[in-house]
C-alpha cells in the first residue's frame, strides 16, 4: 500500500492558491485514471485506485495546512505504513522558483508549517516529498511569505504549472510506485 497525500487548504476561497499546489498536483495526476471509493474520512478527502494489486490512497487532509500532520499520522498508524517507503508528500515550497520542483527523501521542514507538522507528528523527517516551486516574487518584495502563498496564481503561472510542472510531478508520482 502507497499513500500520495497532496497538501493545500479545504474550500473554495483556497482552490487556486499557491499553497495548494499539492491539491492540485494530485487533481492533475488523477484525472485520468479510473480512481475509486472516493470518501471522506481520517479528516481528509481520500481516493483509492488499486494498481497491480497494491492499493494506492490520493489524500487531501482537510485539516488546514498547518495541522496536516494529524491526519497523516492516523493513516499511517491505522495501515500500519513505514513512512520512508509508503508515503510521499507532494507540497509547494516557497524556497524554489515557479517552474521547478525537488524531491527528496529526507529532509527538514525548512520553514513548511504543514511539512513541518508531518515531520512532528511522526517524530521523523524521513519520508519522500515533491517540492514544487511556486516562488514569483522580485528578491526584497514586501509581500510576507503567509500572504504570498494564500494568493492565487496568476492565469499564466497556472499554465507554467499545467504545462511544465505537473507532468514532472507524475513522473516523480510514478517513480514512487513503481519501487
Amino acid at each position: 500500500m502507497k499513500i500520495i497525500i497532496g497538501l493545500g487548504n479545504p474550500g473554495e476561497k483556497y482552490t487556486q492558491t499557491r499553497h495548494n499546489a499539492g491539491f492540485l498536483a494530485l487533481d492533475f495526476y488523477m484525472k485520468d485514471l479510473q480512481v475509486i471509493n472516493c470518501a471522506s474520512k481520517f479528516d481528509a478527502q481520500i481516493c483509492e485506485l488499486q494498481t497491480d494489486g497494491n492499493k494506492v490512497f490520493f489524500v487531501k487532509p482537510q485539516t488546514f495546512m498547518n495541522k496536516s500532520g494529524s491526519v497523516v499520522r492516523e493513516l499511517v498508524q491505522f495501515y500500519k505504513l513505514d513512512p520512508t517507503k509508503d508515503i510521499l508528500v507532494v507540497h509547494d515550497e516557497k524556497d524554489l522558483p515557479l517552474g521547478s520542483l525537488k524531491a527528496t527523501e529526507s529532509s527538514q521542514g525548512a520553514g513548511h508549517n504543514g511539512v513541518q507538522d508531518i515531520i512532528d507528528e511522526l517524530g521523523s523527517q524521513d519520508f519522500q516529498r515533491i517540492r514544487i516551486g511556486v516562488e514569483t516574487r522580485e528578491p526584497g518584495s514586501p509581500i510576507p511569505t503567509e500572504v504570498f502563498v494564500l494568493q492565487n496564481f496568476t492565469d499564466s503561472e497556472l499554465e507554467t504549472l499545467q504545462k511544465d510542472v505537473l507532468p514532472k510531478v507524475n513522473e516523480q508520482i510514478s517513480k514512487f510506485l513503481n519501487k
